[in-house]
């Protein structure tokens, strides 16, 4: 098995500082995949993919790309599905992993949401992101890498 590789849907991604000092720790190659402008970097271990605009460029992308072993970033429930289907990590900015047991969960209440949204019954407003939750994600990315590293 290769070394991880580190995946992240940036396009709204609030952990991408995080997702570099992590990588740079343990020297894991990252890609950062949006649809719009990112901030460029010198460290030859960063990359960045512009896709084209598009509901689900960045995704596809990502899902075409990640491999087995590799740690996936992102809140986008299919993309997440798509990538463990891979046999990828996947991680929510939360660093709420996204396993086979919880993806079929997620899903539905993604769609359950999505029609409460539709019906006017939910406003869909998300909740607040926290300092609390940016140190759950940090934790929880440099578990994923830690398992990734003792699978290559």
């Amino acid at each position: 098995m290769t070394a991880p590789h580190i995946y992240v849907d940036a396009d709204a991604c609030p952990v991408k500082d995080e997702v570099l000092r992590v990588a740079e720790r343990h020297g894991i190659v990252v890609t950062m995949v949006a649809n719009f402008g990112l901030r460029p970097s010198r460290d030859p271990m960063v990359r960045h993919v512009m896709v084209p605009q598009g509901a689900d460029a960045a995704d596809d992308w990502i899902a075409e790309h990640a491999t087995e072993n590799d740690i996936v970033i992102t809140a986008d429930i299919p993309l997440a599905r798509r990538a463990l289907e891979k046999g990828a990590q996947v991680l929510g900015p939360t660093g709420r992993p996204f396993t086979e047991h919880s993806i079929g969960m997620a899903l539905a209440m993604r769609e359950l949401n999505q029609h409460l949204r539709e019906t006017g019954e939910s406003k869909g407003y998300n909740a607040s992101f926290t300092g609390r939750d940016r140190s759950q994600f940090l934790q929880a990315l440099d578990e994923a890498v830690q398992r990734a590293g003792r699978n290559k």
